[in-house]
């Protein structure tokens, strides 16, 4: 006994955007990724070493305020440049917020 299939995208509309790329893809101006699993590991890989890349900065800070922040760093075992890329990072991304 047959199933009765019907196609899913027969009535399909598409938006502008997506017409552009199914009328690239029928005119055959996409091209298929040769190799697509190593094609996806060097995305990858590019990807997390731009992740990786840090950048240096120069801060000047108080005295007083160093040394607290190192004798923080040491109480935690980390170096103080590690404790204060970290309360940066955490800045950054929204998880300490700073009254100013």
């Amino acid at each position: 006994m047959k199933k009765n299939m019907r196609d899913p995208f027969a009535n399909m509309q598409l938006d502008s955007y997506e017409q552009k790329i199914n009328d690239a893809i029928e005119s055959g101006q996409v091209q298929e990724v040769q190799n697509m699993d190593q094609e996806k590991k060097r995305i990858v890989k590019i990807f997390r070493e731009a992740a990786r890349k840090d950048r240096r900065v120069s801060l000047r800070v108080n005295n007083r305020d160093l040394d607290a922040i190192q004798a923080k760093a040491t109480e935690n075992g980390l170096p103080y440049q590690t404790l204060i890329a970290t309360i940066l990072h955490q800045v950054a991304v929204g998880k300490v917020t700073v009254t100013l």
